[in-house]
């Protein structure tokens, strides 16, 4: 397979290829920043607007050379993708692991509204992490014929003949499944990398729903 330059990404960017989709996972990303203002000062490291700040400061750029249609190297843009993945996954691990530790300190109410928060959090950031992974990002999988690479959607057994694409629904289902039935449900990991953000993900998932709600249930 051919690299894939700055040239072609932007071409392919340009030409309207998964440009409503990076819009979608844009707003994911975006959105957990949002969940993250509304928990509790006990639950949040820092301030409440840091997260949103750290994402606007690493959405900026790369979402204005897109829309605009300059030119910005693939490993630029890849580069601020996984920054904005790893700043959006250490917030959800601390924020998870300050609500364990200050349980005590919540009210029933709070206790339910983090949990509730901080799971689909888990969910949005890890819907992040599979777009961004499968296939080493979406336009290496425009490349590609976004055949099956990290993940294996129905649609692309055979060898994808029709040409589908996965959109950041589809990743977004994927991961809604894992973190609610703790399996991938019709879709099927392929790669070590895949199982593991899975593996992590439910993790994370059992954490809240049987720790966190089987807390507040003994409190109220």
């Amino acid at each position: 397979m051919g690299r894939v330059d700055g040239t072609e990404s932007s071409a392919a960017f340009r030409a309207g290829v998964d440009i409503e989709q990076f819009l979608l996972a844009t707003a994911g990303a975006l959105l957990v920043g949002l969940l993250y203002f509304q928990l509790p000062d006990n639950v949040v490291f820092g301030p409440h607007w840091l997260l949103l700040a750290v994402e606007a400061a690493l959405v900026a750029p790369p979402m204005l050379a897109r829309l605009s249609g300059r030119r910005l190297a693939h490993r630029v843009v890849r580069a601020f993708s996984y920054a904005l993945l790893a700043a959006l996954t250490l917030a959800l691990f601390s924020s998870v692991v300050l609500l364990v530790l200050h349980l005590d300190a919540l009210r029933a109410y709070q206790i339910l509204t983090s949990g509730v928060l901080l799971w689909v959090s888990n969910v949005l950031v890890f819907a992040s992490w599979y777009w961004e992974t499968d296939g080493d990002g979406p336009v290496k999988r425009h490349h590609r014929g976004h055949e099956a690479a990290d993940f294996q959607f129905p649609q692309q057994q055979g060898g994808n003949r029709t040409g589908w694409r996965a959109g950041f629904v589809d990743y977004l289902f994927l991961a809604f499944c894992s973190a609610t039935a703790l399996s991938p449900a019709d879709t099927v990991p392929l790669t070590r990398r895949a199982k593991l953000l899975m593996m992590v993900e439910a993790m994370l998932s059992m954490l809240v729903l049987l720790l966190i709600v089987a807390r507040f249930t003994n409190v109220v």
